[in-house]
């Protein structure tokens, strides 16, 4: 039996590493278009490779997928991440688990994830193809026809891991077998504010924060980072994620709002500033800070509210500390745009998870054709959440069952 794998990344070489466990007597190959492998495992988490989540509970876990929880609800069943955790740990790659429940090599260092499945690999006799693009797909019979550019390659199964793609012409070669495709749009993006000064504060760090969008129902709470284009962080990636398609529709152009005190209210912080003014009365407002801010925040809200930094506590008129209330839980900020990360691009969108059955991945439209990783509409929040999803879809591809 001679499988073939589309694709270089951290899905098709799960898959191939599954097949090839389930299946030792099949020839498997993978087929990488470019002449780099495990492109994004290697940049993911700022190089160190955030490989999964301390996320145990099935149900739990598929809560942070905007687009196929429901559907890899079921498959975690098959393989989570206590199973990923054991598949590395097994392989002697130990991984640790940081506050934020995001998991790592303890190397910190993604080369270790790709020396493992590298080795692996080869240890396993898999083929590695890189600069073959495929271009055209075909079935004749009982076997599969790739066109990549003259040639013609033969395979008896196919695991299409080709991950996703920004334009819907990146799927042209797969609507060729009947597959629908749902539109490909970013997610995990940050958000572009050319015209607020607070982006001159880039570097400063707010957490947590609560952030929504302005005429939407869309919200999220995290750490907001400032950036030199506008603002990023988990908080506004996850917001990103969540609402991929309504902000799209929107043009990128909407009313960012943030709480930055979290979940706090305006009338709590009112009742715990009355009590603490007893003791900073007298001090300067530039010098205390009574909130869990930055210094560099707190005196760009200053500014932003025109409050003199020498102004005792005691001497604030209550309309400016009413507007700097106000500022702190219910802030206002243009976004005109998005920056995504092109080497940890996140598409929402894909091959139409109606068409795959995931408990084989298998293509209901074209038996033998078995899908993995993010060519299908699947994408998550950050936190390793997607390249779990990557691992489970690429495990049970491997195993080329039908039901």
């Amino acid at each position: 039996m001679n499988v073939i794998v589309i694709g270089g990344g951290a899905a098709g070489f799960f898959a191939a590493l599954s097949c090839k466990q389930h299946h030792p007597e099949y020839s498997v190959t993978i087929l990488e278009k470019s002449d780099k492998l495990l492109a994004k495992v290697k940049v993911s988490g700022g190089g160190r490779c955030n490989v999964t989540h301390a996320c145990f509970e099935n149900n739990q876990l598929s809560k942070f997928y905007p687009r196929g929880g429901k559907q890899l609800k079921k498959a975690f069943y098959q393989f989570n991440t206590k199973n990923t955790a054991e598949w590395f740990e097994s392989r002697g790659v130990k991984l640790k688990a940081e506050t934020d429940n995001r998991m790592f090599p303890a190397t910190d260092n993604s080369q270790t994830i790709i020396d493992c499945l590298m080795k692996e690999v080869d240890k396993l006799g898999i083929v590695i193809r890189k600069g073959v693009s495929i271009i055209g797909l075909s079935k004749k019979a009982n076997q599969f026809i790739l066109k990549s550019g003259s040639k013609e390659i033969i395979a008896d199964k196919i695991i299409i891991a080709s991950g996703g793609s920004q334009k819907m012409e990146g799927f042209n070669w797969l609507k060729q077998l009947g597959h629908t495709i749902v539109t490909p749009v970013p997610s995990l993006f940050t958000f572009n504010m050319p015209s607020e000064p607070i982006r001159k504060l880039m570097g400063v760090v707010a957490n947590p924060v609560s952030i929504k969008i302005k005429g939407t129902k869309l919200s999220s709470e995290g750490a907001l980072l400032i950036t030199h284009w506008g603002m990023s962080g988990p908080g506004v990636l996850k917001l990103s994620s969540w609402g991929a398609r309504e902000l799209q529709a929107m043009n990128y152009k909407f009313e960012v709002l943030i709480n930055w005190l979290g979940d706090k209210n305006e009338n709590e912080i009112r009742n715990w500033l009355e009590t603490e003014l007893k003791i900073i009365g007298k001090r300067q407002i530039g010098n205390k800070n009574p909130f869990h801010i930055t210094n560099r925040l707190w005196h760009f809200f200053l500014e932003k509210n025109e409050i003199d930094t020498e102004t005792t506590w005691n001497q604030l008129k209550k309309k400016s500390l009413n507007k700097l209330l106000n500022t702190l839980v219910n802030d206002s900020y243009k976004a005109e745009g998005k920056t995504t990360f092109k080497e940890e691009f996140v598409t929402c969108g894909g091959i139409s998870l109606d068409e795959v059955s995931f408990e084989t991945m298998e293509s209901k439209v074209c038996p033998g054709i078995y899908f993995a990783g993010e060519v299908l509409d699947i994408d998550a929040v950050t936190g390793g959440f997607n390249f779990q999803a990557a691992w489970t879809t690429g495990f049970i591809a491997g195993k080329l069952k039908t039901y």
